[in-house]
């Protein structure tokens, strides 16, 4: 089987999706404007220097849905859909993953960003199959608690994730050609477990690792 994994913020779309979500609640007065913007950017500073404590970014990045409650929070994405998103996915990237569909490769979006966030923007790609942050939910209300639940899909727990959802399927790593498109360093070692690693929008770091090892590098986006 050929299987084709991509990352999702600045790898299929040229924004960070769970940051922009941030941005759009702020805008709703779900957040204290001062306190979220700066807290947003040190985590993001964090990520792109791969330092980050994923459990407690993922308890600041809920803390708004999980006050609002599903249905405004349900409601609102619909918005962000349309308001954000839908805005900044390209016609190349769109052709990039129907291409591999159109060949017939299992194709997966393997994101560090919560499911939450995510899964509506798999579904605008028309990708069913999503690797994303589990979020645990509260027996009693069914919604949110903030904790992660099982492996968080980020850095080494990408890895991890694939290697289950294959494991779901009766196959291993052996019995799959495997690409995976990402910018970002923290996506190493995932990019250093495939057949096929491919530097997509790549940040600095990675472009350095890419050219040195002689892995492709793709520049999706133009802008």
């Amino acid at each position: 089987m050929n299987l084709t994994l991509f990352d999702l913020d600045h790898t299929l779309i040229p924004t960070d999706s769970d940051y922009e979500w941030g941005v759009f609640t702020t805008g709703l007065g779900w957040n204290d404007a001062a306190d979220f913007a700066s807290r947003n950017d040190a985590f993001f500073a964090q990520y792109k220097a791969g330092t980050l404590d994923i459990h407690e970014y993922v308890r600041f990045a809920t803390r708004a849905i999980r006050q609002q409650g599903a249905s405004k929070s349900e409601a609102a994405h619909l918005d962000f859909m349309r308001a954000v998103v839908q805005k900044v996915i390209q016609p190349q990237a769109l052709d990039l993953v129907r291409a591999h569909q159109a060949a017939g490769d299992a194709v997966l979006i393997v994101t560090a960003t919560n499911e939450f966030v995510t899964r509506p923007i798999a579904a605008a790609f028309g990708v069913s199959d999503l690797i994303a942050i589990n979020l645990q939910r509260d027996p009693a209300t069914s919604w949110f608690t903030g904790e992660i639940e099982g492996t968080p899909s980020f850095r080494e727990g990408k890895v991890a994730r694939v290697q289950e959802w294959l494991a779901s399927r009766q196959q291993g790593w052996e019995d799959v050609e495997s690409t995976f498109y990402s910018d970002s360093i923290n996506d190493l070692p995932l990019l250093e477990h495939v057949t096929h690693p491919v530097a997509t929008n790549p940040d600095d770091r990675l472009r350095a690792i890419a050219l040195e090892r002689g892995w492709r590098i793709l520049e999706l986006f133009t802008n």
